[in-house]
């Protein structure tokens, strides 16, 4: 696996801010170690170093042959598809999916400058209503009498991703990549508020979430 990274590092494209994630082929390392009269490996020392612990570079598993997200678009206006992610920790030192819904609400329906962007509204539908109506949550995912009070209430104007970090804090010291984002007034899980302003109630109401829809009659 790391020779196969190191093959693929010219591919590999610098992230300069917290929403670059549809970079064109001049941010490439390669392209960027070129233009510096370095090496790959170097310019990559050098970005690293300079970032102090926090500088990062990206790689696309799939979607991005034709060095942009238009693939993305196209499949996100299929009424099949869900906006879903989830890797169980199993590598939290190489990626940060928690993000993804702040990613999706700011970059496809406000921020994407290559190509077109989508409803705000279809993009929520996409992260609540759909998913949950998918995974037999009957009891949540839109805003109804008698369903269960977890929202978020965004100014979304002002909704954004923060730069990525690493935090040692796991056992032995291990770290992990964290993605902070802002522009959340309130958080609210089972009606109670989790977050205000951006800030952690120190509330947990939430509990373990089980399908409806393939639940076992006693």
């Amino acid at each position: 696996m790391i020779r196969r990274m190191q093959a693929n590092l010219p591919n590999t494209y610098v992230l300069e801010t917290a929403m670059a994630y549809e970079p064109d082929a001049e941010r490439k390392v390669g392209a960027l170690a070129a233009a510096a009269g370095k090496t790959p490996e170097a310019f990559i020392y050098d970005h690293y170093a300079a970032g102090e612990g926090d500088a990062f570079n990206m790689t696309f598993s799939a979607n991005y042959s034709d060095g942009n997200l238009d693939a993305i678009f196209a499949q996100l206006q299929q009424p099949n598809v869900i906006s879903a992610s989830g890797d169980g920790g199993a590598h939290v030192r190489m990626i940060c999916d928690a993000s993804l819904p702040t990613f999706q609400l700011a970059f496809w329906a406000r921020d994407r400058a290559r190509g077109g962007t989508l409803p705000v509204e279809l993009i929520v539908h996409k992260l609540t209503g759909q998913p949950a109506a998918l995974y037999g949550l009957a009891d949540r995912g839109t805003i109804e009498v008698g369903k269960r009070a977890d929202l978020n209430v965004i100014d979304h104007a002002r909704l954004a991703l923060k730069p990525f970090h690493l935090k040692h804090d796991l056992p032995s010291g291990a770290g992990r990549i964290l993605q902070r984002s802002e522009g959340y007034l309130a958080t609210l899980v089972a009606g109670v508020v989790t977050r205000r302003d951006d800030t952690d109630t120190g509330a947990r109401p939430g509990r373990l979430v089980r399908s409806t829809q393939y639940a076992v009659a006693a």
